[in-house]
């Protein structure tokens, strides 16, 4: 009977221990509750960044690549994080840019700014002169930088974070349901392919 006892905990002892290689090595984790997604017809990726984070920085090559060739039943999401005062500026001038419809014009020059030319960017005159060296006329710039859609983005910013576990970034969200992130895919290649893994998963789900 000891003996039977013996062989079942090793056998516990062996599937625990399977288990978590395998979580190790999978590259990501499972979102317990999953959240829900904005489009059910679409598999949704959200990326967590901040501009003055050097590894979002340097994971941004890896994402415009991926983002050229991404499935077309991907909606693709970014998300600023905000963990304090100086992440919530960064966060604001990303909204403006999305009020403004110049994600594409700005956001790439927005992280060269903050990491290569050190600028901080952080007060409505600092960034007002940036978009208007990026052509966005300056009583357009503060009308979107005042507005009410801006400030709602910048109210619920902070609560997203919470609501998939996020501590730091780069971090993707699947789904709804997996986080990825440097820590756990180990490189940004990996990311993408834990991303394009999860992605096929999904779609074949649906």
């Amino acid at each position: 009977m000891l003996k039977k006892i013996a062989q079942t905990s090793l056998l516990m002892l062996f599937f625990s221990c399977s288990a978590l290689l395998k979580a190790e090595t999978a590259g990501y984790e499972t979102l317990t509750p999953a959240q829900p997604t904005q489009h059910a017809d679409k598999i949704e990726v959200i990326e967590f960044f901040w501009y003055g984070c050097p590894h979002c920085y340097s994971f941004e090559p890896s994402l415009t690549k991926w983002l050229k060739t991404m499935p077309k039943n991907v909606e693709f999401i970014r998300q600023p994080a905000v963990f304090n005062e100086l992440w919530g500026k960064h966060a604001k001038a990303y909204f403006v840019a999305e009020a403004l419809g110049v994600v594409d014009k700005v956001h790439d020059d927005l992280f060269d700014a903050i990491q290569n030319k050190k600028e901080k960017l952080d007060t409505e005159a600092a960034l007002a002169e940036f978009y208007s060296a990026h052509g966005v006329a300056e009583a357009q710039f503060h009308e979107a930088f005042n507005s009410f859609a801006v400030d709602s983005k910048m109210r619920q910013a902070p609560v997203m974070a919470s609501r998939y576990g996020i501590t730091g970034v780069p971090a993707i969200i699947i789904n709804g349901k997996y986080v990825t992130n440097g820590p756990l895919a180990g490189t940004h290649e990996k990311m993408i392919e834990v991303m394009n893994s999860l992605i096929k998963q999904e779609s074949i789900a649906k």
